[in-house]
């Protein structure tokens, strides 16, 4: 019996290590079935959780506030903004595949709540991390490396008049 117990929590052991494996190497390498996994995982299980305190003051995430390029219909998505000169940053480590990033771009603005504060964005851009890395915390740009991510979006505050 503790023979067998010992062969099943080492088989769990080793699974999980595999899964963990594939994650970090699928992330890095950006494999498209395990970002398009993790993606799935995270609109169905996670981001209806995370919207719950994304854009209350204090939470990690905010909430950006975006309409279907096609559809028309709003949509709030859970991102992980930083502020940077004239914006805000969101790092995307799928790319600019999600459909989140794709409406943005194709509305040409945005409303993004952080801390609290909504914030009125315009003229989206995809930049490479390089440009704005210098502006992110240590850690963020640490958790970049890491996951290979190389591409941002910055979205900027309108113009004064």
């Amino acid at each position: 019996m503790v023979r067998t117990m010992t062969w099943v929590a080492g088989g769990l052991v080793v699974a999980l290590a595999g899964a963990f494996l594939v994650f970090f190497l699928g992330m890095r390498r950006k494999w498209t079935f395990v970002q398009n996994g993790v993606r799935r995982m995270n609109r169905r299980f996670l981001n209806p959780r995370q919207l719950r305190t994304a854009g209350s003051a204090g939470a990690y995430a905010g909430v950006i506030h975006h309409v279907g390029r096609v559809s028309g219909a709003p949509y709030a998505t859970p991102v992980g903004p930083f502020p940077v000169e004239g914006g805000f940053a969101i790092n995307l480590p799928y790319g600019t595949s999600p459909d989140w990033v794709r409406n943005v771009l194709a509305a040409g603005t945005a409303t993004l709540v952080v801390n609290g504060t909504s914030h009125e964005l315009v003229a989206p851009e995809v930049v490479a991390v390089t440009e704005i890395e210098q502006q992110l915390p240590a850690k963020e740009r640490s958790t970049l490396r890491v996951f290979a991510v190389r591409q941002s979006l910055v979205l900027h505050h309108p113009p004064t008049v």
